[in-house]
């Protein structure tokens, strides 16, 4: 997941330096939607494999 939050991240600043914003603001909204869920997935991964291993 986080390869894809770096693709559009990526894909996001090409289109803001090509000019098209509303691409660049799409494109730059899922790479911060994507890495925020990324994080949660693993923040609960660490909980979850902590637990199990006491």
């Amino acid at each position: 997941m986080l390869r894809w939050t770096i693709i559009f991240l990526i894909v996001a600043i090409i289109a803001g330096v090509l000019g098209f914003g509303g691409i660049a603001a799409g494109a730059a909204g899922i790479a911060k939607i994507l890495f925020f869920v990324f994080l949660v997935l693993f923040v609960l991964s660490l909980i979850r494999g902590g637990v199990g291993r006491s």
